[in-house]
């Protein structure tokens, strides 16, 4: 009878839980949508036209990134640069090119340590003027790795050798998110201080060169890659604003820029990478159960850590034993697994909607905190925690769910942080064209089209037009409302993206 009854619970939980999967799946097949990772893997191009199968990009995963821009000075360099003092962080600054180049001097009279911090208050283009030719010097030595990278981002593709069939994913390397990290840092030191030098071509080529870098990446699909990708832009805007806040760029340059920038789209990219990322938890969920329960606490710990549980590791590790999470994992209905997946892509779902209108590449503050706030009427019980330990996450089908899911909220603001900052760029290079032509800036945005700019975007929070004026100065303050939703009149908060006060300012301090 015992058996009878639960040979009956069995094949009842497999029936329930394949039955409720696969009606999910066929009402996502039946709106267009796939949950098969293998359909957001990017597909192969051509060895010739593919970035990834240069030479000197392939060592990055031969050598695990290493060996690569360690003759300069600015690795030596970097921990004893402050930018911990820098007074106004709700405004952009110049990089300190003056204490660059103390520390380059420092370096090659003696070993430093950690206690020493180089840092100066010296901004005026004068100093930094200065400074530059020793700064460049100290860049020298990597010249021919500079080189050959840039040679290598001649090519029209770009996809690196990732295994996207591992049946373990927590084993996938990913070297080159590291170096191309380590290059770009480089590049944005090095164009700061050609433009403090004057020389533009050289400066436009490696902000060329990081723009590049920074969408090598944009085809993989994974959140991690998609925010590094946010990182990597954000350093290439650094030598942007400087050339405009020093009038150092031409028109033609100015052209070019503004063209790069308009044709950014990532919102777009993060609805892309988002799907990627739920049909790979999607997919290591399954490998999980191939792979027993105990494994997931590696995977979980070798990515970055969105866990919106995040507490149950630690019961993981005191609570439920290894072998013992491993046993139940293989004595759970196989329909139980089907609504893990169920329960994750609702959770995934669930913090996703309404937030972002891709086509109007309109992101909402108070939607994203909304559904962040586990308060969802429609999915309550898979917000609140159950009862007991984490056997009670097992039992209501969110062990793995919630381990594997991502915190969207956080991302929701560095995506909005991105576009708004291409968004400035673009409209901040044709405001200095306009300048140039005239002699002055215009008094509205709308003097920029279309002779400036083809169109005028729309600010990503709340789809309204960027606030605009020209100040008394012969400045201008060009701003995003932020994420508060809220016009300060275009007071930033008090560091430069702040999410709870101020808005998000593109400015230039007064000339000197």
């Amino acid at each position: 009878m015992f058996v009878a009854l639960v040979g009956i619970f069995y094949t009842e939980e497999d029936w329930r839980g394949r039955r409720d999967w696969n009606r999910y799946r066929q009402e996502m097949e039946a709106r267009g949508g796939s949950l098969d990772f293998r359909d957001y893997i990017p597909k192969p191009v051509p060895a010739e036209e593919n970035f990834a199968e240069a030479p000197i990009i392939k060592s990055w995963f031969l050598n695990n990134g290493s060996g690569i821009l360690n003759n300069d000075l600015y690795t030596r360099a970097t921990f004893i640069i402050s930018t911990t003092n820098i007074a106004d962080k709700g405004h952009r600054h110049f990089v300190d090119l003056v204490a660059w180049q103390m520390a380059f001097v420092a370096l090659q009279s003696a070993p430093l340590n950690r206690e020493q911090y180089f840092e100066t208050d010296q901004a005026s283009l004068a100093a930094r003027a200065a400074a530059a030719p020793a700064v460049l010097e100290g860049m020298k030595p990597d010249d021919a790795d500079f080189a050959a990278i840039r040679l290598a981002s001649a090519r029209t593709n770009s996809r690196f050798p990732l295994q996207y069939d591992l049946q373990d994913q927590s084993q996938l390397r990913l070297p080159h998110l590291a170096t191309i990290k380590q290059v770009c840092q480089h590049l944005t030191l090095q164009a700061c201080a050609e433009l403090a030098a004057g020389q533009t071509d050289k400066a436009l080529a490696d902000e060329k060169l990081m723009l590049y870098l920074a969408d090598s990446i944009k085809s993989e699909p994974f959140l991690l890659s998609y925010l590094l990708r946010l990182s990597f832009f954000q350093m290439a805007i650094q030598p942007v604003w400087e050339g405009l806040a020093e009038r150092r760029w031409t028109e033609s340059q100015l052209q070019e820029l503004e063209q790069s920038f308009q044709h950014y789209e990532f919102p777009a990219d993060f609805d892309q990478s988002l799907k990627g990322e739920k049909t790979y938890g999607i997919h290591e969920l399954a490998q999980i159960r191939k792979r027993g329960l105990a494994t997931m606490d590696s995977y979980t710990g070798a990515r970055l850590d969105f866990s919106t549980y995040s507490d149950f590791k630690d019961s993981v590790k005191t609570v439920l034993q290894r072998d013992f999470l491993n046993l139940i994992g293989r004595i759970a209905p196989a329909g139980w697994y089907d609504l893990e997946r169920l329960n994750y892509c609702a959770i995934f779902e669930a913090q996703m909607k309404g937030v972002m209108d891709v086509a109007a590449k309109v992101i909402s503050p108070s939607i994203c905190e909304s559904n962040a706030s586990n308060m969802s009427p429609q999915l309550p019980e898979l917000f609140e925690k159950p009862a007991g330990s984490g056997l009670g996450y097992f039992l209501h089908h969110r062990l793995i769910a919630s381990e594997l899911e991502p915190h969207l909220e956080r991302l929701y603001v560095k995506a909005a942080i991105a576009q708004i900052t291409a968004d400035q760029a673009a409209l901040a290079c044709a405001l200095e064209r306009y300048r140039l032509a005239s002699g002055q800036f215009p008094e509205t945005l709308e003097a920029l089209t279309p002779r400036f700019i083809s169109r005028l975007p729309n600010d990503v929070i709340g789809g309204q037009p960027y606030k605009y004026r020209r100040t008394e100065d012969g400045q201008f303050v060009l701003y995003s409302v932020g994420w508060n939703e809220k016009d300060d009149g275009g007071v930033p908060g008090k560091k430069l993206f702040d999410e709870t006060e101020g808005d998000w300012v593109w400015d230039y301090p007064a000339q000197q």
